[in-house]
C-alpha cells in the first residue's frame, strides 16, 4: 500500500469518525431541548440518599453519560471496521509486486512509445525555430529510428544510463510535478551520460499529448495491462479500478544491469529529480 494510499484511508476514517461524533452531539442537544423538566413529585421520587450522603438526581448527567458510552461504542466500531480496512488494502488483491533484484539484468521488455510522435512534433517545431532554438530531444533519447517500439535494448545500445521511472498517470498534480522535475533537470543527467524514460499504463495519445503540453524532451512508454510494472515490481492491483504503475523509479546502467530503485518516491515528489541526480553522480 503506498503512502498515498495509507493518507487516504486514514483520513476517510477519521472524517467517519467526526461526523459520527457531530451527528452524535447534535442528537444529543436535540433531545435535550426537547426535553421537559421534571414536576417536584416526580423529583421527590427519585433516591437522594446513599449511604449517609445526600447526593441528588441528576437527569442530565446520566444522559451525559449515555451518550458518552454511545460514542465510545460507535468509535470502537469505527476502528474495527478500519482495521478491516486496512487488511483487504494490504491483502495479495491489492499487493505491490515484488521488486526485482539489482545488480544483475533489468527484465527485459518492448512497449510502444511517444518517441515517434514527439518527433513528428520536435520536426514541426524545428521548421518553426530555424534560428536554432529547437530542444534537444535526439540527443536526449536517441530519436534515430522510425520504430514507436522501444526495449531495453533499445535503452542500452548507446551506452548510457537510463532512468525508468513508473507513475500512475498523465496529468494528475503528482505526475506532472515529477515530470516538471525531470526536465527542469534534463541538461544535468544529459552530462551524466544519462537518459530520462517514463512508464505508466496510459495510452500512447493520453501520454503523447502530456509529453506535447508540459513540452517534455523526453518520451514515455505505454503498459497496458501493466505487464511490465509487474516485472518490475511496480504494478498495484485493485479490484474494480484494474491494474496501473506506482510511483517508482530505476536506474539501469549502460550494460542493462539494474542498480538502484526508488520506491518511496509519493511522500516527496517535488525532489525526487534532485535524488535521482545525486544517486546517479555517485554510480556512474
Amino acid at each position: 500500500m503506498t503512502q498515498v494510499s495509507k493518507m487516504y484511508t486514514v483520513t476517510i476514517l477519521w472524517i467517519a469518525m467526526f461526523v459520527l461524533f457531530c451527528s452524535r452531539v447534535q442528537a444529543y442537544s436535540s433531545s435535550q431541548s426537547q426535553s421537559k423538566p421534571q414536576s417536584q413529585s416526580q423529583s421527590q421520587l427519585q433516591p437522594q440518599l446513599q449511604s449517609s450522603k445526600h447526593i441528588p438526581f441528576n437527569s442530565n448527567t446520566h444522559s451525559r453519560k449515555a451518550f458518552v458510552r454511545k460514542a465510545i461504542v460507535d468509535t470502537c466500531a469505527i476502528c474495527t471496521t478500519s482495521s478491516i480496512a486496512f487488511q483487504s488494502f494490504t491483502s495479495p488483491a491489492y499487493a505491490k509486486s515484488p521488486l526485482p533484484p539489482t545488480g544483475v539484468k533489468a527484465p527485459n521488455f518492448q512497449l510502444p512509445s511517444t518517441r515517434s510522435m514527439s518527433e513528428n512534433n520536435n520536426n514541426d517545431n524545428n521548421n518553426n525555430n530555424k534560428d536554432g532554438g529547437e530542444r534537444n530531444k535526439d540527443d536526449n533519447n536517441n530519436n534515430t529510428s522510425s520504430s514507436s517500439l522501444v526495449s531495453l535494448e533499445t535503452l542500452t545500445k548507446e551506452g548510457k544510463w537510463t532512468v525508468l521511472y513508473f507513475y500512475p498517470g498523465a496529468f494528475t498534480s503528482g505526475c506532472t510535478l515529477e515530470a516538471r522535475g525531470f526536465q527542469s533537470d534534463l541538461s544535468q543527467y544529459q552530462s551524466l551520460n544519462a537518459q530520462i524514460v517514463g512508464i505508466s499504463v496510459d495510452s500512447v495519445e493520453k501520454n503523447a499529448k502530456f509529453c506535447q503540453e508540459e513540452q517534455l524532451d523526453f518520451y514515455m512508454l505505454t503498459d497496458e495491462g501493466g505487464r511490465v510494472s509487474k516485472l518490475y515490481g511496480s504494478a498495484l492491483s485493485m479490484p474494480g479500478f484494474g491494474t496501473f504503475s506506482n510511483r517508482q523509479t530505476y536506474l539501469i546502467d549502460p550494460e542493462g544491469n539494474l542498480r538502484w530503485v526508488f520506491t518511496d518516491v509519493e511522500s516527496h515528489v517535488g525532489r525526487h529529480s534532485k535524488e535521482v541526480l545525486e544517486k546517479l553522480s555517485e554510480l556512474s
